[in-house]
């Protein structure tokens, strides 16, 4: 898969496969599912790391954990996220994105819309693909105080077509809208020629993207509400760890 498949791809009315992926074997196993892209998101500070939201993750954490999907992906197109204070000018945005794709990335995700435009284009102009982020920001979820559902008035959703076709005449050639009301998400995947690709946002979307963690029960103390569980894997972990542990202590002779 390579970024410029996707418009394609929508255009075919198919859409994109996304899941979240932060290690080795975790990236190998949905890559042979057949998963058509994996984001190693900066949500890995929450479901890997333990912070409390996205602004305390780093590049190294960063660089790190995409190297370590990279070398599990053979078929899918592997987008890593920038992280918070890491693409606060075009030149910074360029330098952090090469060491993203030196790490094993081929594209990088950013959040922010037509305020961001220019650093989207300064990384395109770099030869590097670019998803963009809009709607809900992670990484602005301190300053706003909490994670909202946007697009709910008709100013809001002016702003976030606004934004979307900023970052599309950037050059960015997907972009992830998060908590977007569904009739706005609707409005501005017709809108656009590049996909959008949706979390909580509505099945008008042309791909959705979870993070596998939620996926598959992982991480039990949140669920979003708009997850959809397919498995339980924190309770078979924790029933494999007790019968261990039984085993361990209480020996059978």
């Amino acid at each position: 898969m390579k970024p410029a498949d996707l418009t394609a791809l929508k255009r075919r009315g198919e859409k994109l496969a996304v899941l979240t992926a932060y290690d080795y074997p975790t990236a190998r196993l949905l890559d042979e599912s057949g998963i058509d892209i994996l984001l190693v998101g900066d949500s890995l500070g929450m479901v890997v790391l333990g912070f409390p939201d996205t602004t305390h993750v780093t590049m190294e954490h960063m660089l790190h954990h995409t190297a370590a999907v990279a070398r599990g992906a053979e078929r899918a197109l592997v987008v890593a996220d920038l992280p918070f204070a890491s693409y606060d000018t075009p030149e910074q945005a360029i330098a952090n994105a090469r060491r993203l794709v030196a790490a094993g990335a081929h594209a990088v995700k950013l959040e922010g819309g037509a305020s961001h435009a220019a650093r989207i284009a300064a990384i395109v102009a770099d030869g590097i693909p670019v998803m963009a982020h809009l709607g809900m920001l992670p990484q602005s979820v301190v300053q706003e105080g909490g994670y909202r559902i946007k697009g709910k008035t008709p100013e809001a959703a002016a702003a976030l077509l606004a934004d979307a076709h900023a970052v599309e005449n950037a050059g960015a050639f997907a972009v992830v809208l998060e908590l977007v009301q569904a009739d706005v998400a609707a409005v501005l995947s017709a809108a656009l020629k590049i996909p959008t690709i949706g979390i909580g946002s509505g099945l008008a979307c042309d791909g959705q993207v979870l993070v596998t963690h939620d996926l598959i029960g992982l991480f039990p103390w949140f669920t979003p509400k708009f997850a959809r569980q397919h498995a339980q894997v924190a309770v078979s972990l924790r029933e494999a760890a007790a019968a261990f542990i039984r085993e361990t202590k209480q020996p059978e002779r």
